[in-house]
C-alpha cells in the first residue's frame, strides 16, 4: 500500500464541483485517501440542505467502505460580521469540519475575512488565506485554528508566503486539494511538490501531511 492521503478541502456537484458526493468519496478511496472531508461552498439559505444531503452520504460511505468520510463545508463569501454565527450554526446542523473561504489573492473576498474566521471557535480551517499578516498567523496558531497550504491553480500563489508566517510563530499547516473534479485530487507525488514548493522540508511535510490531519481527526465527533 501506498501513503496514505488525508484532504479535508473538497467541492462536489452540491456546489460548483463535478462529482457527486458518493462518486468523489470513491474515486478517493481507489485514489488510497484515509480521509476526505466534502466541504462544499454555502452561506445560509443553503447552508441546512447541503450540511444534511453531505452527512447521509458520508455516514453511508463509512459504512460500507474503508474511508474516513467527514461532512463539512465552506464558508464562502459570507460577510464578515456573520461568520462566527454561520459557522456556529454549520456545526449545530451536524458539519464535523468547518472552513472558511479565505482572502485569496485571485478573488474579491471581503477585507477582514481572514480575521474573523480566526476569531470564531468553530472555525476548523482557514482555506488560502492569502496575504495572511503575521498578527493574524498568530491568532491561528493562538486558537488552534489550521491554515492551509493550498493544491489548487491561483490560490495556491501565496502558498510560501503562508508556510513561512505558520513557522514562525508555530500554525499548524494541511493541504487542501480544493478539489472540483477526479483529476483535483491528491496523490502522494503531487502532495510532497506542493510542500517542497512552499519551502517546507522533510519533517515540516510530515508534519502537514500526517501528523496535522491526525490532530484534526482526533477532535472530531466519530472519536
Amino acid at each position: 500500500m501506498g501513503k496514505k492521503i488525508y484532504d479535508f478541502h473538497t467541492h462536489t456537484s452540491l456546489s460548483d464541483g463535478v462529482l457527486s458526493p458518493i462518486e468523489l468519496i470513491r474515486r478517493a478511496l481507489v485514489n488510497n485517501y484515509q480521509a476526505i472531508a466534502i466541504t462544499d461552498h454555502a452561506a445560509t439559505g443553503s447552508l441546512s440542505r447541503i450540511i444534511q444531503e453531505i452527512t447521509e452520504v458520508c455516514a453511508l460511505a463509512r459504512k460500507h467502505w474503508d474511508i474516513l468520510a467527514i461532512p463539512g463545508i465552506e464558508l464562502t463569501h459570507v460577510p464578515t460580521q456573520a461568520i462566527a454565527e454561520t459557522a456556529k450554526r454549520a456545526k449545530e446542523l451536524g458539519a464535523w469540519i468547518v472552513v472558511v473561504h479565505g482572502e485569496t489573492v485571485i478573488e474579491s473576498v471581503e477585507k477582514g475575512t481572514n480575521l474573523a474566521a480566526l476569531h470564531s471557535p468553530h472555525v476548523d480551517i482557514l482555506a488560502h488565506p492569502g496575504l495572511l499578516s503575521l498578527e493574524e498567523a498568530k491568532l491561528a496558531a493562538a486558537n488552534g485554528i489550521f491554515l492551509e497550504i493550498s493544491a489548487r491553480a491561483g490560490h495556491c500563489l501565496t502558498n510560501g508566503h503562508i508556510a513561512s508566517l505558520a513557522q514562525q510563530v508555530g500554525a499548524k499547516l494541511l493541504l487542501g486539494s480544493d478539489t472540483h473534479s477526479e483529476q483535483d485530487l491528491l496523490t502522494p507525488s503531487l502532495a510532497d511538490a506542493i510542500i517542497h514548493g512552499a519551502g517546507l522540508d522533510n519533517p515540516a511535510r510530515y508534519q502537514i501531511l500526517t501528523k496535522n490531519p491526525q490532530a484534526l481527526i482526533k477532535g472530531l465527533p466519530c472519536h
